[in-house]
């Protein structure tokens, strides 16, 4: 049975990656990793018992992190795959950023990476196996105005990505990004018509991507067949770059 933890279970793209793994292999335990708003964890619960299971976890403390993963060991005694996915925004122009927005977009996208990989990494080099993906965005790669401190958050998770899959590489065990795009997640769909339009306007397929396409390839990421590619930042934004 493989073992996975998805952090920010509880948003709709950490629900939608943890639904592709439910769905699709049996032989599957799935913890959701979540820290507040439980409730879409309850259903999949309900949904998958047996299945999945809750771990609480506040994704920017190292002790957090390091209390998830002994809870998971002391069950299992192996654990597959990470999937970094917790994250947010509290966007703003520089001049008139707050200096608690930098610091606490920084501990959630970043920090919250570098603290998951070093919870896990030695059990994976102990197993010589093991998956981690991390999912960055496409600000990391297309920095916008507004987002000084998400897109530098997130290019820093590009570069961890990066140099994580070298240093264990020859172990069994591989590291890649997922940078998405506009995907209709929460926090789209609360924009208003003139935010969506802007944001059509910029995308050659001139839509939305959705939560199951970037489950989709998460799911490949962390299979088998995928043993060969690590290092890799897979953009997920329907041709924009």
């Amino acid at each position: 049975m493989r073992v996975i933890l998805i952090t920010g279970a509880n948003s709709g793209l950490g629900r939608a990656i943890a639904l592709s793994f439910l769905e699709r292999e049996q032989e599957t335990l799935v913890w959701l990793g979540i820290h507040a708003r439980r409730e879409r964890v309850d259903q999949l619960l309900k949904k998958f018992p047996g299945q999945c299971a809750p771990v609480a976890l506040d994704v920017t403390r190292r002790d957090s992190w390091e209390e998830a993963v002994e809870q998971i060991l002391a069950r299992h005694s192996h654990l597959d795959v990470l999937v970094n996915n917790a994250g947010g925004n509290q966007d703003g122009l520089l001049a008139t950023m707050p200096a608690s927005a930098w610091e606490d977009v920084r501990s959630t996208n970043l920090d919250a990476v570098f603290h998951g990989c070093q919870a896990v990494i030695k059990q994976m080099i102990a197993q010589r196996s093991g998956r981690i993906i991390n999912i960055a965005s496409l600000s990391a790669l297309l920095a916008p105005a507004g987002q000084t401190n998400y897109a530098a958050a997130k290019a820093g998770v590009v570069a961890l990505t990066q140099s994580l899959a070298k240093e264990v590489a020859r172990l069994g065990i591989t590291v890649n990004a997922i940078c998405p795009g506009y995907i209709e997640t929460d926090g789209a769909q609360s924009w208003d018509e003139e935010q969506r339009k802007a944001a059509l306007g910029k995308i050659p397929m001139r839509r939305f991507g959705r939560p199951e396409e970037i489950a989709a390839a998460v799911r490949f990421l962390a299979c088998a067949e995928a043993s060969y590619i690590t290092g890799s930042i897979l953009k997920i934004d329907g041709g924009i770059l």
